[in-house]
């Protein structure tokens, strides 16, 4: 256990932030099997609207420096990929 103050304040702003850092991931997770939902479903509409949405939080999450750079822009690529793919 933290014997500084300082220390104790440390554990709980990580605790907090952790706590906040998984939501963000979950959501996009989320996102992301919904979109894989719709395209396996051919529901172009829920496709689009749903990629809609994961870009935007899949941004805000790099943004913060929750997910990296790299492996935005590569989670963005594929699933744009599959529902473009899944229109034709």
């Amino acid at each position: 256990m933290a014997n500084i103050k300082s220390a104790k304040k440390s554990i709980k702003t990580d605790a907090k932030r952790t706590e906040a850092n998984k939501s963000v991931r979950s959501k996009i997770k989320n996102d992301m099997k919904k979109i894989e939902a719709a395209v396996k479903g051919n529901d172009s509409k829920k496709a689009n609207a749903e990629l809609k949405t994961f870009i935007s939080d899949i941004d805000t999450a790099c943004s913060k420096g929750i997910v990296k750079k790299n492996t935005c822009a590569r989670e963005k690529s594929r699933l744009n990929k599959k529902v473009k793919e899944m229109s034709k």
